[in-house]
């Protein structure tokens, strides 16, 4: 193993979430009033405070499977949980 991938993997480690901070950071996002809310409001929103890096791979996992879109303007909530809704959307509408 290389020095370089050593530092990475402890880098990783050290700000590997737990499932609880990832669900209260999960919940937090999907029930804002707003539909955009940037990185430095969702840290004053959250219950319990996160470290930067931690919440950085929060929200990249977030983005990975689908839940949130980060913009130049913040991140948005877009998972939808829906059955109907889904549906509806992967079946189009009938004129």
């Amino acid at each position: 193993m290389t020095k370089m991938y050593k530092q990475m993997a402890e880098t990783r480690l050290e700000h590997s979430p737990t499932l609880n901070t990832v669900l209260m950071v999960e919940d937090t996002l999907k029930n804002m009033d707003e539909s955009v809310i940037t990185i430095a409001e969702l840290k004053k929103r959250l219950p319990k405070q996160v470290n930067h890096n931690t919440l950085k791979v929060i929200l990249e996992y977030l983005e990975e499977s689908n839940k949130i879109a980060v913009s130049l303007k913040g991140i948005t909530w877009i998972h939808n949980s829906n059955k109907n809704m889904r549906k509806a959307v992967s079946e189009g509408l009938l004129i």
